[in-house]
Order: C-alpha cells, then sequence, then structure tokens
C-alpha cells in the first residue's frame, strides 16, 4: 500500500457522523437493548417465576399420605412432615428424609 492509497486525515473526519444529534440517538442506541430485556422477561423470566410459584403451593400442600417423586426420580410416600423436610417410605421398613425442595412433583 502506498501513502497516496491511506485516507488522509481530513477524508476520515468528513466520514464521521454528526455530534449536533446526541439526545435522540442516545436513545435510539439504548432500544434494542431495552426490547432485548422485554423480550427475555416474558419469554423466560415470568414463566419460570410462574413455575416456582405452582412448585412452592405443591410443596405446601403436601401432608402425610402423599404419593410423590423427588427430583432424583425416586417414589415414595409420604409419612411425616417437619420444618424442612419430608419422611419418605420408598419401600417396606425403609424411611428417608429429604428436602422439601428434592420434591419435584405429587403423583395422583
Amino acid at each position: 500500500m502506498s501513502y497516496t492509497e491511506l485516507p488522509l486525515l481530513g477524508e476520515i473526519l468528513a466520514m464521521a457522523p454528526p455530534s449536533g444529534q446526541s439526545g435522540e440517538s442516545g436513545l435510539m442506541s439504548f432500544l434494542p437493548m431495552i426490547l432485548i430485556f422485554v423480550a427475555f422477561y416474558f419469554l423466560l423470566i415470568a414463566p419460570q417465576r410462574k413455575k416456582q410459584k405452582q412448585h412452592d403451593k405443591m410443596i405446601k400442600s403436601l401432608e402425610k399420605g402423599a404419593r410423590v417423586k423427588t427430583v432424583g426420580g425416586m417414589f415414595g410416600t409420604i409419612t411425616g412432615v417437619k420444618d424442612d423436610c419430608f419422611v419418605l417410605r420408598i419401600a417396606e421398613n425403609v424411611k428417608v428424609e429429604i428436602s422439601k425442595e428434592a420434591v419435584s412433583a405429587k403423583i395422583d
């Protein structure tokens, strides 16, 4: 590349956008980010919050005798309810304590 092919400083400055319109373009530059956040909220955050509320409601409604499935895939019957855990009977004479958060679903 020779010196004559390089653009001069004046030509580079002439290609720059005008600096007087920063108010409107500033808002317009944030518009795509705002739209992405709104899309993430409605597509990911809101449905996950709804699902979490339903799970919490299901956990609070569980009582002795309910059949449940744990996160690990174990099935059992609740034989006792404590403050932060359930006592599950998974087989004859086999009882385990699991965290309330470890229950994934109630089996009807």
